[in-house]
């Protein structure tokens, strides 16, 4: 019996990491090919305007649940599928450290970049253009990142399960 309540634990850990990782590499999808392309093309003041208007809406406990969470959870599940040995447990550690990583990249270069876009405050002519410059390539870049990061910790994330 002790082992039915192992087993459920760890597929439960592995299910709730798996779906706050999917619901925010969806996100970070959305944004590489939908958001930021769809950005490309306004102008400089609208283009800062709409991306600092995103990172504060962005910033709520829903968001900040799933992002946190994520991790914690990830790390639960790893930790979880390390009594089943073999593919799980590598599954499960290899997805806590892409989660982990999505995390490090967000906080050390997204959200910097945010900040500073914010610190512009309400932009217009050159101040708008430079503005943009220092945040839009960088940001994109890594963003794409967290992107592949996220879906990377997804699947491993659903490897485990499987094996599990």
């Amino acid at each position: 019996m002790a082992e039915f309540w192992r087993v459920a634990a760890a597929v439960a850990a592995a299910v709730a990491a798996l779906t706050a990782t999917g619901v925010y590499a969806g996100l970070f999808f959305a944004f590489t090919v939908g958001v930021m392309p769809g950005l490309r093309g306004v102008g400089a003041p609208v283009f800062v305007g709409a991306m600092q208007g995103i990172n504060r809406a962005i910033v709520n406990p829903v968001f900040l649940a799933v992002f946190l969470g994520a991790p914690v959870l990830a790390l639960v599940a790893a930790v979880s599928a390390t009594g089943a040995g073999g593919v799980a447990a590598v599954a499960g550690w290899a997805a806590f450290v892409l989660v982990a990583a999505v995390f490090v990249v967000t906080a050390a270069l997204n959200v910097p970049l945010n900040n500073a876009l914010e610190a512009a405050g309400p932009v217009d002519g050159p101040e708008a253009e430079a503005a943009r410059r220092a945040f839009e390539a960088p940001w994109v870049r890594w963003n794409a990142v967290r992107t592949v990061l996220s879906a990377a910790g997804v699947v491993c994330l659903a490897v485990s399960v499987a094996a599990g």
